[in-house]
């Protein structure tokens, strides 16, 4: 900032000015930034609604209402209400996700935040038609973007193929050998249903839903 601000007073024979802000950290005095590895871009290239969306979400409780007061215009009434009611219930996240609601659809719009509300819903809350109602631009939108949490494939699938054949097609698995433990010991869904026989053929309206998509999980968290 320094030598920006040396450079363009000589440039410009002009009196300029450089502004800092305090840096945002985390309950635990670390800054958020590309070296903690948790960084996040206002570009939806780099990081999608839904990734943003998710982010926030996950706001430690020590950390809400900090953010609240700096990342929305919320006043100081307003968030002593959310963080009350919050309180009452920690588990439900609700200061978490007004946080969420209100950054994303400052960055992205209105648009933004129904895309990544739609695809919370679909993922998390194992509501099959909200899940089937994603459209594909939704879906590229959300999950193809390099910063997704979520894994994607285009896949072609022959008649025949196995529950097994399609988890490491989209490379839920790095071997064959965690395929089938993991598998038969109950660890891995598809489409919120947990499947244990690795022969199990694949059936479109079952396997696959109306709009193509199939959402595969591993354990709690890892999603494809």
């Amino acid at each position: 900032m320094v030598s920006g601000h040396e450079l363009i007073s000589r440039a410009l024979k002009k009196q300029v000015y450089g502004l800092t802000v305090p840096l945002i950290t985390s309950e635990t005095g670390n800054k958020y930034g590309k070296t903690a590895g948790n960084a996040v871009w206002l570009d939806p290239v780099k990081t999608s609604p839904f990734d943003l969306y998710q982010f926030l979400v996950r706001t430690a409780d020590a950390d809400v209402k900090h953010l609240l007061e700096v990342f929305t215009f919320k006043t100081v009434q307003e968030i002593e209400s959310i963080m009350k009611k919050h309180m009452a219930s920690p588990e439900k996240k609700y200061a978490a996700t007004k946080l969420a609601e209100g950054v994303t659809k400052l960055v992205h719009g209105e648009e933004g935040l129904k895309t990544a509300a739609r695809a919370t819903e679909a993922l998390y809350s194992e509501n099959i038609e909200a899940l089937s109602s994603l459209t594909i631009a939704e879906v590229t939108q959300i999950f193809n973007n390099p910063s997704s949490a979520v894994g994607t494939a285009d896949l072609l699938l022959e008649p025949g193929t196995t529950v097994l054949d399609m988890a490491l097609k989209a490379g839920c698995f790095k071997t064959l050998n965690d395929a089938l433990r993991i598998i038969e010991a109950g660890g891995f869904y598809l489409n919120y249903q947990r499947i244990k026989n690795c022969q199990e053929v694949i059936v479109p309206g079952i396997h696959i839903l109306p709009n193509h998509m199939s959402l595969a999980r591993v354990g709690k968290k890892n999603y494809y």
